[in-house]
């Protein structure tokens, strides 16, 4: 039997995630108190409407989430409304009031994570957010404790299950990228407007996230770069195929000695790399440390009860530091960009200083000179070319040229692709995607 108070919980949002919350909390009641030392009741809701999901019978129900902002008997406050501002309102009134916090909202720990935080050390208070970053997979707990004993290296990771569903079915069924979105849309997987999850903003919030934690750094998502996948077309697949790569869109930080890399862009991958063979919907994130080397963590990122599984371990996590010294589980570190020997933190590079591998597809007219004239514009740039694949065509017909290029500085690239694209000889927009072997960010 446990002598500790209940710890009482406030959930605000009962949407998908926030009904599986409500769900597991109630039918694992015992094992959870068990693990925590301590009952986690549910005082009071905080929803527009009711969930047809859950039974809310003898449960305080606010149509106002201030309400629970604000109730004097609640300890934590479940944030899953989503959104940028009025959840942001709801969090720093949670906390001005003492409450602690538990979110699942990536945008919002991206954004507005460093004030959040800040506010939260003042008033000695915590917040978590395990759910906030790849639904269901522990990498946040993995990346604090697991590897605590690690200097981060790198990590990568297919964030966003709507986009590696969309490029799986391209390469498996060899679609377009309008079909397969089309699917995706109906079978739920992605919004009416996708656009956060096909052009990556979706990836770069939890990057921003997973970043600031493995090196200690502010939250910065203004300085990620992003990258969709929209324009990959099932030409584009079927020769990172031919050249022994599958293309996948990940999310991908590196420790430099000129500062921090900061990416999400589709990315070809060698097919041997487990990332590679990530498929569907779900989600992976490898992670190299200079001690354990590389690990990987692959699981459900997003669904109901996934997410809830991840909001649930916060609030056990709280509930166990509720008695204890807790300070640390406000990662001070991510707003004051001051390490704990009070050196500045590295700083994001700029995209234009990125080193990485290319793949490049252009449209050229068959005629004697125009391959030399490529060739000599990307030697000018510095750029040296590993592979080179031109199909045959009669003369004066468009070609396709493919090239797999050496490992370069993303700005000579910049400056290869204005020169190539503004030749007479070229029709269109030279398709660049980055090329990732990983183990060379090492």
């Amino acid at each position: 039997m446990t002598t500790l108070e209940p710890v009482k919980v406030g959930i605000c949002g009962l949407g998908t995630v926030g009904s599986g919350t409500f769900n597991v909390l109630m039918r694992n009641a015992d094992e959870i108190a068990r693990r925590a030392g301590r009952p986690l009741v549910v005082e009071q809701v905080g929803a527009r409407r009711d969930n047809p999901d859950c039974d809310l019978t003898g449960i305080n129900i606010t149509r106002d989430v201030f309400e629970v902002a604000r109730n004097p008997e609640i300890d934590v406050v479940v944030e899953l409304i989503g959104g940028y501002d009025v959840a942001r309102q709801l969090v720093l009134e949670a906390i001005d009031n003492g409450k602690h916090v538990v979110t699942a909202n990536k945008a919002l720990i991206a954004v507005h994570g460093n004030e959040i935080f800040q506010a939260a050390a003042e008033k000695g208070v915590i917040v978590a957010f395990e759910a906030a970053v790849a639904g269901g997979i522990p990498v946040i707990k993995s990346l604090r404790e697991g590897l605590g004993g690690n200097k981060i290296q790198w990590l990568a990771g297919i964030i966003n299950g709507t986009g590696n569903f969309i490029l799986t079915h391209m390469s498996e069924d060899g679609r377009d990228f309008d079909d397969v979105l089309a699917e995706a849309q109906a079978l739920g997987y992605a919004e009416a407007d996708p656009t956060f999850d096909v052009e990556g903003i979706d990836a770069a919030h939890k990057l921003t996230i997973l970043a600031s934690i493995a090196y200690g750094v502010p939250l910065q998502f203004e300085k990620a770069y992003t990258e969709g996948i929209s324009q990959i077309t099932s030409e584009d697949i079927e020769q990172a195929d031919n050249l022994g790569y599958t293309i996948k869109h990940l999310g991908i930080s590196c420790r430099t000695e000129e500062g921090i890399e900061l990416r999400v862009h589709p990315t070809l991958l060698p097919k041997q790399r487990l990332l590679a063979n990530v498929h569907g919907v779900k989600n992976a994130i490898e992670i190299m440390g200079d001690a354990v080397g590389p690990t990987l963590y692959y699981g459900a990122g997003a669904g109901a009860e996934p997410t809830a599984s991840a909001v649930v371990a916060d609030l056990l996590d709280v509930a166990r530091d509720m008695a204890t010294e807790h300070k640390y589980r406000t990662p001070y570190l991510a707003f004051s960009g001051i390490n704990e020997q009070g050196e500045a933190a590295p700083q994001v590079l700029p995209m234009e200083n990125i080193v990485t591998a290319y793949y490049l597809r252009l449209q050229a007219v068959d005629r004697p000179g125009v391959l030399a004239r490529v060739a000599s514009i990307l030697s000018e740039q510095g750029i040296s070319i590993e592979a080179l694949i031109q199909k045959e065509a009669t003369e004066g017909e468009l070609v396709p040229i493919i090239m797999m290029t050496h490992r370069t500085r993303e700005s000579s690239m910049n400056e290869a692709i204005r020169q190539l694209e503004a030749l007479a000889d070229v029709a269109g927009s030279v398709t660049r995607i980055r090329v990732e072997n990983l183990d060379d960010n090492a």
